[in-house]
């Protein structure tokens, strides 16, 4: 009996520390892009924009490199595009359960370049994240990461949109209003 209780403590540490070691690679995925940072950036905000009847927005584009940069350091580009949409936030927000997962919104997906010189687009699991809320955020999130993988397919054919250059949020500062969360 011993022998069993101690195989059986024995196999949920092991199960604790594989979870911790590998917790980080199944919440994020991350996918090489055949483009450049910015023609890669501008493709997912086409696609996004070509998904209006899903309630799609975008919300905004940010640099964070930019920040480095003005502080005075030196680091590969980065791009933040932002989205958002309304049909799968609004249940999300009317709920006082699921409000607080308004800190997901607007879903940010990063365009990066690493020291290889490739770039690469990472996101956020959304199915995996919604299933730990819940049946009903786990169905809505298994509906955005469907959607993600929609923002992230490109078709090489089509010549490249221009970068839309927004502020997150729209309204005030310069930025246009781009809509979203």
């Amino acid at each position: 009996m011993g022998k069993i209780i101690t195989g059986f403590i024995v196999g949920i540490v092991f199960i604790g520390v594989m979870a911790f070691l590998f917790a980080g690679q199944f919440m994020f995925h991350e996918h090489e892009s055949p483009f450049g940072v910015e023609e890669t950036a501008a493709r997912i905000q086409r696609n996004i924009q070509g998904m209006g009847d899903k309630g799609w927005k975008l919300s905004g584009l940010r640099d964070p490199s930019k920040a480095v940069a003005a502080a005075g350091g030196n680091v590969l580009p980065v791009l933040l595009v932002e989205a958002c949409s309304t049909k799968y936030s609004a249940p999300m927000l009317k709920d006082d359960a699921t409000r607080i997962l308004s800190i997901l919104m607007p879903c940010s997906i990063t365009i990066y370049k690493k020291d290889n010189g490739k770039t690469y687009i990472g996101m956020m699991n959304a199915g995996l994240m919604g299933r730990m809320f819940g049946t009903k955020v786990g169905e809505i999130m298994g509906h955005v990461a469907d959607d993600q993988m929609e923002f992230i397919n490109f078709d090489p054919d089509k010549p490249a949109p221009p970068l839309i250059k927004t502020r997150p949020g729209g309204g005030g500062g310069g930025s246009k209003e781009v809509g979203g969360c």
